[in-house]
């Protein structure tokens, strides 16, 4: 049974509750879908421990190129790319720059089956995905696309759908959701599991939430990142 970790972003309470509920499901191989450090209280010791899973295929997210490409964070000459930066600086000095860069050299994609295939976002962009109810630009995401399934994160929001593409047969959306930064206003955790028999299956799991709080604001300090993360995970919904 294949296990798909998305978007934990460093929330180590969240990542072992989903470990140890997977594990006892029967999960026995691993997605790790980008976004694994950055705004979590524990971004080293939620690296160590994702690369204790085997066997795991991993893609980058948005935040492992983030890491090495700062001038594309939103807003870079403005308070929210300043935010973002400081992040970005707090999960290196945690990470050390060899890890980061092992990061930011993650594949885009993976296969995941014969004909499923894993990304962060969607096909063209780490940062464009789709959403729980189609988009005006759902078919630009699925131009080109082969496989009967594709399987994305980003959004923080956890669904399955059937879309339509321009150019061939319907495909399969799955998002499982995020294990430790949920945007739908369920602060569980969240992960999906793909069965043996193809079938998906979204888990939602409670974990200890106040130490995820507490967790980042020690690692925050004074930074204004930590009052915007806290009040994320305290709402599981992005701050506006």
């Amino acid at each position: 049974m294949l296990a798909l970790i998305y978007d934990v972003h460093g929330n180590l309470p969240a990542l072992e509750a989903v470990l140890d509920d997977a594990r006892r499901r029967g999960a026995d191989r691993w997605v790790v879908g980008g976004d694994v450090a950055a705004f979590g209280g524990w971004p080293a010791e939620t690296v160590a421990r994702l690369r204790e899973l085997t066997p795991a295929v991993w893609i980058r997210g948005n935040w492992e190129r983030w890491a090495v490409e700062r001038d594309a964070m939103p807003d870079p000459d403005g308070p929210r790319g300043a935010v973002l930066r400081s992040v970005a600086d707090a999960v290196e000095d945690q990470l050390g720059g060899d890890v980061v860069a092992e990061l930011a050299a993650l594949p885009e994609s993976v296969p995941i089956g014969a004909a499923a295939r894993a990304w962060h976002g969607s096909p063209v962009s780490d940062v464009r995905s789709f959403l729980p109810t189609p988009a005006p630009d759902e078919g630009a995401l699925l131009a080109g696309v082969a496989e009967e399934r594709l399987v994305f994160g980003h959004t923080h929001l956890p669904f399955r759908r059937i879309a339509l593409r321009p150019d061939g047969p319907p495909v399969e959306l799955v998002n499982p959701g995020s294990v430790g930064l949920p945007f739908d206003g369920d602060r569980r955790a969240a992960y999906a599991l793909v069965h043996d028999d193809g079938r998906v299956e979204h888990v939602r799991l409670p974990y200890d939430h106040a130490a995820a709080i507490a967790g980042v604001r020690a690692l925050a300090g004074d930074a204004p990142w930590g009052g915007f993360v806290a009040a994320a995970l305290d709402h599981a919904a992005f701050p506006s």
